[in-house]
C-alpha cells in the first residue's frame, strides 16, 4: 500500500516527451529500472513531464515516489500505479534501499476494434483522468495483484519475444482494460449503452463499407435522420473520438493492413483507403504511427524476422 499521500500543485512547464514504441503495431514501451541502494534522489531534480500515452507503474522491489497533478503518493512492492494521457507527473526514489520497477507506457485508444469500440470512450479521459481509477488498487487488493501481474506478463512478452508475442500482449492489455472496467464501482468509467451504438450502427457500418470513397458528415446525417450538430456531439459522445478523427483511424487501420498483407505501392494504398493527396496520407499515417508508410513497411519486415529469430533461439533450447 502506499506510504503516504498528500496534494501538490504542478509545474508549469512541463515537458512534452515523445515515447518511442518497441513496436509500431502494438503502440506500447515497457521496460524495467534497477536503481542501486546507497542513495535516493530529491523529488526536485527530477523534471515535470507528460505523453500522450496512459502510463502503468509496478514496483518489484523498494519504494517509488510519484508526484501526478493533484498527489504525491510512495509506492512499495506489489504496489501499482496509472497515469492518464498528457497528465503532468514525475517521479523519484525517496528512500535508501534498491528499487525495482517496470514502466509500462501505452497508447490504449490503438487498442480498439469495431466490436471493443464501445468502450473507446471509457479510457478516452473526456471527463474525468484515468488517475481517478488508482482508487481501485486501494480498496481493491484481488484487483491491484492481477493488475500488477498483467504488467509484468506484457513486460516478459515483450522481452523474450517469442512466436505470437504480439497475440499475447494484445489479448493481455484488453484484459487489463476490462478489470478496470468491471472493478470501477465508482463509476469513474462511464461506458457507450448498447442503445446508443445500435442508434449509430447504420452509420459505422457505412463508414467500413464506404472508405474508399468521400465520406461527409451530411450523409452520416441523413442516415440516421439528425441535425448537423447533434449528429456531431452525439457521435463524439458514443465513440469517445470526433466523426473525422473515427473515419481516419478506419483508414490508417486499414492502410497498415494492405501495406502488410499486400504489394500495393503507397499511393495505390493510399487509394484504396480513400486518400488520394499523398501528402494527406504521409501526415495522417505518421501521426498514427510516427513513421511514413515506407518505414512502417521495413520496420514491421525487421520486426517479423527479429521475432521468428527469437523463436527459432528459444526452440533451440
Amino acid at each position: 500500500m502506499p506510504l503516504l499521500e498528500k496534494t501538490i500543485d504542478t509545474h508549469a512547464e512541463a515537458i512534452n516527451e515523445e515515447v518511442i514504441y518497441q513496436n509500431p503495431l502494438l503502440f506500447l514501451k515497457i521496460w524495467e529500472l534497477h536503481l542501486e541502494a546507497h542513495h535516493c534522489s530529491p523529488l526536485e531534480k527530477h523534471p515535470w513531464h507528460y505523453h500522450k500515452e496512459v502510463e502503468f507503474l509496478a514496483v518489484i522491489e523498494g519504494h517509488l515516489g510519484v508526484q501526478s497533478k493533484h498527489n504525491y503518493v510512495v509506492l512499495g512492492p506489489g504496489d501499482v500505479m496509472v497515469l492518464g494521457a498528457s497528465q503532468p507527473h514525475r517521479s523519484h526514489k525517496p528512500l535508501t534501499g534498491v528499487l525495482h520497477y517496470v514502466v509500462f507506457q501505452i497508447d490504449l485508444g490503438k487498442h480498439f476494434d469495431q466490436s471493443t469500440m464501445p468502450y473507446l470512450y471509457c479510457f478516452s479521459e473526456q471527463t474525468e483522468p484515468l488517475e481517478k481509477l488508482n482508487y481501485i488498487f486501494d480498496i481493491n487488493e484481488s484487483a491491484k495483484r492481477e493488475t500488477y501481474a498483467f504488467i509484468l506478463e506484457i513486460f516478459k512478452e515483450s522481452q523474450t519475444r517469442m512466436r505470437g508475442y504480439e497475440i499475447a500482449i494484445s489479448s493481455t492489455i484488453k484484459r487489463l482494460m476490462l478489470l478496470l472496467l468491471r472493478c470501477d464501482s465508482r463509476n469513474i468509467l462511464n461506458y457507450t449503452e448498447e442503445t446508443e451504438l445500435n442508434r449509430l450502427r447504420p452509420v459505422l457500418d457505412y463508414i467500413n463499407t464506404h472508405l474508399q470513397d468521400k465520406l461527409c458528415v451530411e450523409d452520416a446525417c441523413q442516415l440516421l435522420n439528425l441535425s448537423y450538430h447533434y449528429f456531431i456531439k452525439y457521435f463524439k459522445k458514443t465513440m469517445g473520438v470526433s466523426f473525422l478523427d473515427y473515419i481516419n483511424y478506419k483508414r490508417i487501420k486499414r492502410s497498415e493492413l494492405l501495406l502488410l498483407t499486400s504489394e500495393l505501392s503507397i499511393m495505390d494504398v493510399g487509394y484504396e483507403v480513400g486518400i488520394s493527396n499523398m501528402a494527406q496520407f504521409y501526415k495522417l499515417f505518421k501521426r498514427h504511427n510516427r513513421c511514413s508508410p515506407r518505414e512502417f513497411k521495413v520496420r514491421m519486415r525487421n520486426e517479423s524476422r527479429a521475432s521468428m529469430g527469437a523463436a527459432e533461439l528459444n526452440a533451440d533450447f
